[in-house]
């Protein structure tokens, strides 16, 4: 790769001298007097940056022309902020994310359904780079609730639709009903088929169906991920659970122990909640034993989700957690806390719509997490809607916004808090976009070793902002929830100034796709018992599919 040809130049002091680019070449943008921050390589100091082609170009002390020259004089230059877990796939929520610095959002961990054609109809439109995996959960639903016709592109911005749907008989199977072989095969199958076209791995979000996914399907679709040798993003299925037998890590365990006998990726979504320290020190030590996993978290206090989320039915969320809706239970289009029977009602009436889940136990374990190596910065962020629950243009004006506000400013939320604690910049600018580029690329996402660095060669994805002052503005209160983040003032996307001067510029639609390779076949390999008993019994001659192996289906 080009940045690694001029690695050396760059870095050990011979500045200005990339290849046959000098102070006298004219450059597409010039970034004067910004403080440089590379944190693959701990590089910090003040420095030109020239971009040409998309691309850095040059890093030097010397001064560069350019047809663009941008005055960085007090401000980082950082590697663009990377969001994994950025259901934000409409323009309104992507506006708020560039005005916090995000130049790539990718939804691991919901996914989409048909996402040949997701990535289709993004090409040329979108503001950032983007990327989805296969939503496990969406083909769980194609499959088991066959009166919901799905055919796609289906994403975070659009599935309400579809969960409303399959709520109406009063039984959502996707989400509570267990597949036998034949209905866990057609859902791996359509995964593979997905992953044939270039998905980012598996998005599993079995906290959402912990009693219809069993584990066998688990591996099954995990299975599926790693012949690709890729990735699955998992919100595991004990979610918020602190009770044993049914510990929070007790579920990462599953995920955990499939990913390491695959040898496959793993990210473990949003591990903000009890027992994150125990899945992070297990994640130390399975990075040290070379495996590529890590986690993610947002730094709020409270969640967000559908209404009719398994998790929130009151014999999890009330009995044994013990919550109380009235007290963590938030509905932004109506800006008020939803007692028990309205809490029915929606769930009856509307499953699909978004609420704020309030977790009070997260504020004595937030700090630490801007601690934690390898520890991401995802938002989770949400859909751009209104109050009335429906899309929001890309011009509407940031108040009209109704939702958590991490959609708005979990980027720079994390900066402020960070500068408050003292946290190295370096370490938050890693958890903010060098560790996600790092291990996306480890897993071979070519485009993702491209990024996440400000290095000569490196795509220019870059963030400018102001660390003495950067800071999220969003609230929870009504009018608030999509208010800019403050103290980033400009952005870069594939070399092109999207942000400037905090004015996020409508025209230029830069963002590229974050994907495989499309493959002219697939990988799948179906389970049935026979077969699996012949594999790993002795003298397993004469089986047949009612056999003792019927609990894998």
């Amino acid at each position: 790769m080009i940045f690694q040809r001029f690695f050396a130049l760059v870095f050990v002091g011979v500045i200005g001298c990339s290849g046959t680019l000098s102070a006298e070449t004219h450059y597409d943008v010039v970034l004067q007097s910004g403080r440089v921050m590379d944190p693959e390589t701990g590089f910090d100091a003040v420095r030109n940056v020239g971009v040409i082609d998309g691309r850095i170009a040059i890093i030097t002390a010397d001064t560069l022309s350019g047809t663009r020259e941008i005055d960085a004089k007090g401000l980082v230059i950082a590697p663009g902020f990377i969001d994994t877990h950025f259901h934000s796939m409409d323009e309104f929520a992507t506006r708020m994310a560039l005005r916090d610095g995000v130049t790539s959002g990718m939804d691991l961990e919901a996914g989409a359904y048909n996402v040949k054609q997701w990535y289709a109809d993004k090409k040329d439109q979108w503001q950032i780079n983007y990327g989805v995996t296969a939503s496990h959960l969406l083909h769980r639903m194609k499959i088991m609730d066959a009166e919901v016709e799905i055919s796609g592109p289906v994403d975070a911005t659009n599935a309400k639709a579809y969960l409303n749907k399959a709520a109406l008989d009063g039984k959502p199977s996707w989400s509570i009903e267990r597949a036998n072989s034949e209905q866990m095969n057609a859902i791996v199958k359509n995964v593979d088929n997905e992953l044939k076209e270039g998905a980012l791995g598996v998005g599993l979000g079995l906290a959402y169906a912990a009693r219809g996914a069993t584990s066998y399907e688990v591996f099954e679709v995990q299975k599926a991920a790693s012949r690709y040798s890729r990735l699955a993003s998992v919100h595991t299925r004990y979610h918020l659970d602190a009770s044993a037998p049914t510990e929070a890590p007790i579920a990462f365990d599953e995920v955990f122990t499939n990913a390491m006998l695959l040898d496959a990726p793993l990210l473990l979504a949003h591990n903000n909640d009890y027992g994150w320290e125990e899945n992070e020190e297990k994640l130390q030590m399975a990075r040290a034993r070379g495996l590529n996993m890590w986690s993610e978290f947002y730094p709020y206090t409270a969640g967000s989700t559908f209404v009719s989320a398994d998790f929130l039915r009151p014999e999890i969320f009330v009995d044994k957690f013990g919550f109380r809706y009235e007290d963590t239970l938030y509905s932004p289009e109506q800006d008020k806390f939803l007692t028990r029977a309205e809490y029915d009602t929606m769930v009856e009436k509307t499953p699909g719509t978004f609420v704020v889940a309030f977790m009070p136990p997260r504020k004595k374990w937030m700090n630490h997490w801007l601690h934690m190596p390898h520890m991401t910065v995802a938002s989770d962020g949400m859909q751009g809607v209104g109050t009335d629950g429906k899309l929001l243009p890309w011009d509407a004006d940031f108040s009209a916004y109704a939702g958590h506000p991490r959609t708005a400013g979990a980027r720079a939320k994390t900066l402020r808090l960070a500068r408050e604690q003292g946290v190295p910049l370096m370490q938050t600018l890693s958890q903010l976009s060098y560790w996600s580029a790092k291990h996306l690329g480890d897993a071979g996402i070519e485009s993702m070793k491209e990024r996440g660095r400000v290095q000569v060669g490196a795509v220019a994805d870059l963030t400018l902002f102001d660390p003495k002052v950067v800071s999220d503005q969003a609230t929870y209160k009504a009018g608030e929830n999509g208010r800019p983040s403050t103290g980033i003032y400009w952005v870069l996307v594939n070399g092109d100034v999207v942000v400037e001067n905090s004015t996020v510029q409508q025209d230029i639609r830069s963002g590229q796709p974050i994907r495989y390779p499309v493959e002219a076949r697939g990988r799948y390999e179906a389970f049935d018992a026979v077969s699996w008993l012949k594999k790993h019994g002795v003298d397993a001659e004469s089986v047949d599919d009612n056999s003792s192996v019927s609990h894998l289906h």
